[in-house]
């Protein structure tokens, strides 16, 4: 029978033990695991600040590199240092040096005491003597005067490795050495430092052909002579050049060649020498002979006289390649001179000397590569203003040379 609406329903009944209050062991897990949720939420909360505060320390110091702070030192400094501003430094490259070498205390300070100063944003390539902890505007100072920069080191045209001396005067002309000598003396708290002219030639003398930044095109002639320091003869060019105080006899030598092979490549030497077909180091060779035996005016005459000379199997006969391992200035050598056989000596061997004799300038060097066209084989100068005849016929060359004797002019024959 259908049941009616309203009629009461038996109840389900309940499966299972009756509800009651957590048993003892149950309470003690719990417990347990309150604790552990309690200590995990502190760890994560303390390793939460220590991640916060490092985070405000790190962007503070990241701040302070960046931007600087207002501090700045005070007093006369406490040490002498040498500081390097290189080529298309900045002012604020120039501040992050001095920051680095704790002559400024912060790059800001520096840039702020700079601005619109012209000296500053007109400064050298070079090296400039300092003090350590020094007020922004001191550091500015000093680096805007001269008499601060050190290292300038300049080399004249024609100069040899050594010095030379006037056999007339007995005047010492300054060689590269001693030019590299002086220009690397700096005095830093009263002590007067200086690279000695004896550690530049021993490390001529002994240093790998690589360690002195010797360019491919001369490491033959340079092997050929070991153990001599005339063996970088020309490779160091005319010039001015910044020598670091503080660097070694080594260093400072792989510095100014490798300065000086840049200048050579861009002066077009590579080129030139392969469309001649000689050897960048022949032409080289040929511009210091140059260099040394004629005036300007007639640089690429010599340099022609030259090639045909070495075309036509002549000895080359050049004072100057006599004098070179004497040490000596001389016009007209001895009979005894012109008999020493030497690497260099032409009167006594045929070609070139083993290596150039000095430094050639640009323009001696520029004549060397593109010498004059004439079939002269011999030249002398007749007067004491210079003037210098060439020739081809030998019995006109005996005539000039009368004609310099005549005028006082003590030349040998070429």
């Amino acid at each position: 029978m259908a049941e009616k609406w309203g009629a009461e329903k038996a109840q389900p009944e309940v499966v299972g033990p009756p509800r009651r209050g957590l048993s003892p062991a149950q309470r003690a897990r719990k417990s347990r695991n309150d604790r552990k949720r309690r200590v995990t939420r502190g760890f994560s909360l303390a390793a939460l600040i220590v991640v916060l505060i490092g985070a405000v320390f790190l962007g503070s110091k990241l701040w302070h590199s960046m931007s600087g702070s207002s501090s700045d030192y005070a007093g006369d400094g406490v040490a002498d240092v040498v500081i390097q501003v290189h080529d298309g430094d900045s002012t604020t490259a120039i501040a992050k040096t001095l920051q680095d070498k704790r002559v400024v205390a912060t790059a800001k300070v520096f840039v702020e005491a700079a601005h619109d100063n012209e000296a500053i944003s007109a400064i050298q390539p070079g090296f400039y003597k300092l003090r350590t902890e020094i007020p922004a505007a001191n550091a500015v100072e000093r680096l805007a005067d001269p008499e601060n920069r050190v290292g300038k080191l300049t080399i004249p045209e024609g100069r040899q490795l050594d010095d030379i001396a006037d056999v007339k005067t007995n005047a010492v002309t300054d060689g590269v050495f001693t030019l590299i000598s002086k220009a690397s003396c700096v005095e830093l708290d009263g002590e007067q430092r200086c690279v000695p002219v004896d550690q530049l030639r021993a490390a001529a003398q002994s240093a790998p052909a690589a360690a002195l930044a010797v360019p491919e095109w001369a490491n033959g002639p340079v092997a050929a002579m070991p153990n001599d320091h005339r063996r970088l003869e020309g490779l160091i060019a005319p010039g001015t050049w910044n020598v670091d105080p503080a660097g070694t006899a080594q260093d400072i030598l792989a510095n100014l060649i490798a300065g000086s092979a840049d200048v050579y490549t861009q002066s077009g030497l590579l080129d030139t020498a392969a469309a001649m077909q000689l050897s960048p180091y022949q032409i080289l060779t040929v511009g210091s002979l140059v260099q040394r035996e004629a005036k300007p005016q007639d640089f690429d005459k010599v340099a022609r006289v030259i090639y045909n000379r070495l075309a036509e199997n002549r000895k080359l006969e050049f004072d100057s390649t006599v004098n070179y391992p004497l040490d000596r200035q001389e016009v007209a050598t001895t009979d005894d001179d012109r008999a020493q056989v030497t690497p260099w000596n032409t009167y006594m061997s045929q070609g070139l000397p083993q290596t150039p004799i000095c430094s050639p300038g640009i323009e001696a060097l520029g004549a060397a590569e593109h010498p004059a066209a004439g079939d002269w084989l011999y030249f002398v100068t007749v007067d004491l203003q210079g003037t210098t005849l060439f020739t081809r016929d030998y019995d006109q060359h005996l005539a000039n040379i009368e004609q310099a004797q005549t005028n006082g002019v003590l030349d040998s024959a070429r």
